[in-house]
């Protein structure tokens, strides 16, 4: 089932982190572990998801995807640590 859906991803606690969206999160997240998606994720090894956020419609959830990117480190360490205080990889959670 499709679901638009905004996600962080990251290289360790507190290391680089990469924002995307999607509208099937397991299928967009196995190919950033697999680096089946070049560029960013897999130059910097970005393969943990650390947060992830549910929409209704795409259309919002590029615009969260935006806000998000046009936010500073610390409001999305901010929004990461809220949900997931101990930088779990939470993969296995969504499949």
């Amino acid at each position: 089932m499709k679901q638009p859906c905004v996600y962080i991803l990251a290289s360790s606690r507190n290391g680089t982190l990469y924002v995307g969206v999607t509208s099937d999160l397991p299928r967009r997240v196995w190919q950033h572990k697999c680096d089946l998606v070049d560029g960013f994720s897999a130059r910097y090894a970005v393969h943990q998801l650390v947060w992830y956020e549910l929409h209704e419609r795409m259309e919002s959830a590029i615009m969260r995807e935006k806000q998000i990117k046009s936010g500073t480190r610390l409001r999305k360490l901010r929004l990461i640590e809220a949900m997931n205080p101990e930088w779990r990889d939470l993969y296995a959670g969504i499949l």
